[in-house]
């Protein structure tokens, strides 16, 4: 059986580890071609290696991308059109949450201007250089490929609601790329383009964790979470898959949240989860 993206070409920032590189390592395992894009070049490579590994019938490219540099980009989307001749999907997803990012009364400019730079920014220079793309992707309706295509932004679910332990440029310019995301929606829905944002609860990624340092600082959250657990990075690879993929075809300019019910409790229950977390497809 073909797999939901056979044949088409995604690209996906902040491959190299996290959401970004559960999505490569899914995505090759539904059929794409993926260009693997991080600042990260090992962690990049690294996923290039295990997608060329399981699936040998998928190719994997990786490289080394700041997305805080518009040149970068458009020089990683049009690496992926000379390899494949085409660009489907494209998940702007690496954004960084700095330490230093506090209140508006302790949050330095550098830090304020670094957060933007990369998690907004870089996020419209690839929705950008995508759009140009997709515009000339060839059909062949033998398999299933079409003019136009899917952008995946990651947003957050901070960019749906407030938090008393404040991280202001990264909230700030997580609600920006829901505003952003909505916007080029409507600008581009009758080509064939369509645009979504991804809007994650709390994960047990190294981006998280790192930030949650200490046992109180991860209890402070966990009291929210009616699961009673982090999410893990391949719950958003399912659901960017999703996105990326005809499944979702009528779909678009959506705040697509996946965050195990943080943004729809009051009070959470209590007690253990009886359910395990899923396993990481990249550790299996």
């Amino acid at each position: 059986m073909p797999g939901r993206l056979q044949d088409r070409v995604a690209l996906i920032t902040g491959a190299g580890s996290g959401i970004g590189l559960e999505s490569s390592v899914l995505f090759a395992q539904e059929g794409a071609h993926i260009v693997l894009c991080d600042i990260n070049a090992d962690g990049a490579k690294k996923g290039a290696e295990i997608i060329a590994e399981r699936y040998p019938n998928v190719t994997a490219i990786a490289i080394k991308c700041d997305v805080s540099k518009e040149q970068d980009i458009r020089d990683a989307v049009a690496a992926a059109v000379e390899k494949f001749g085409r660009l489907d999907i494209m998940f702007n997803n690496a954004g960084i949450m700095h330490p230093e990012d506090d209140n508006a009364l302790n949050t330095e400019e550098r830090i304020w201007d670094l957060t933007m730079q990369i998690n907004l920014k870089g996020v419209w220079w690839g929705c950008k250089y995508a759009i140009l793309a997709m515009r000339q992707n060839p059909t062949d309706a033998s398999k299933g490929l079409h003019t136009g295509g899917s952008i995946i932004n990651t947003a957050s679910f901070v960019a749906l609601m407030g938090a008393a332990t404040p991280q202001l440029a990264y909230t700030a310019s997580k609600g920006a790329v829901l505003a952003m995301t909505r916007e080029l929606a409507m600008v581009h829905a009758r080509e064939g383009i369509r645009l979504n944002s991804l809007c994650p609860g709390p994960l047990k990624t190294p981006l998280l964790m790192d930030f949650l340092n200490t046992e109180e600082k991860r209890q402070r959250r966990m009291v929210h979470l009616p699961m009673g657990r982090f999410g893990e990075a391949i719950e958003q690879a399912r659901a960017a898959l999703f996105l990326a993929s005809d499944d979702s075809s009528y779909m678009t300019g959506t705040d697509f949240t996946v965050d195990g019910g943080l943004s729809s409790a009051y009070v959470t229950a209590t007690g253990e989860p009886i359910l395990p977390p899923p396993v990481s497809l990249v550790n299996s």
